[in-house]
C-alpha cells in the first residue's frame, strides 16, 4: 500500500472546533499551548493521508450498528472522520469528557438522514 496517499480535508465543522479548542486554550493556560496542542493534533490529522483506515469505529455509533465513521485520539480529545473514496473528512474534534453520544448525534447523524 505504500505510496498510495488519501486527501485529508477539514470539514468546517471541524475547523471550527479546532478554533474553540485554540481560544479556549490560550484564554485559560497560554498561547503556546495552545499551538503546541493544535500542532499535535494536525500531526495526527496528516497521518491518515497514508493510514485511513487505522481509527476505530466510535463506540456510540458502533452501538447503533453504524461502522461508517471512525475515531482517532490526542489526549482527551476525539476526531471523528469518514473515508470516502480516496477522501478523509474530519467531520469533529471533541473532547472526549463531553455528552459524546448527544454530540454526535447532532453533528453526524443530523446528516445522514
Amino acid at each position: 500500500m505504500a505510496g498510495l496517499r488519501y486527501a485529508v480535508r477539514l470539514t468546517a465543522g471541524a475547523e471550527r472546533d479546532l478554533e474553540v479548542i485554540y481560544d479556549y486554550l490560550a484564554a485559560h493556560r497560554s498561547a503556546e499551548d495552545a499551538a503546541a496542542l493544535l500542532d499535535a493534533i494536525l500531526e495526527k490529522v496528516g497521518a491518515l493521508e497514508n493510514y485511513p483506515e487505522r481509527g476505530a469505529v466510535p463506540k456510540e455509533l458502533a452501538a447503533l450498528g453504524i461502522g461508517d465513521f471512525r475515531q482517532i485520539l490526542h489526549r482527551h480529545y476525539r476526531l471523528i472522520y469518514r473515508v470516502i473514496d480516496r477522501e478523509v473528512f474530519i467531520l469533529l474534534v471533541a473532547d472526549g469528557r463531553r455528552d459524546m453520544q448527544a454530540l454526535l448525534e447532532r453533528r453526524l447523524l443530523a446528516d445522514e438522514g
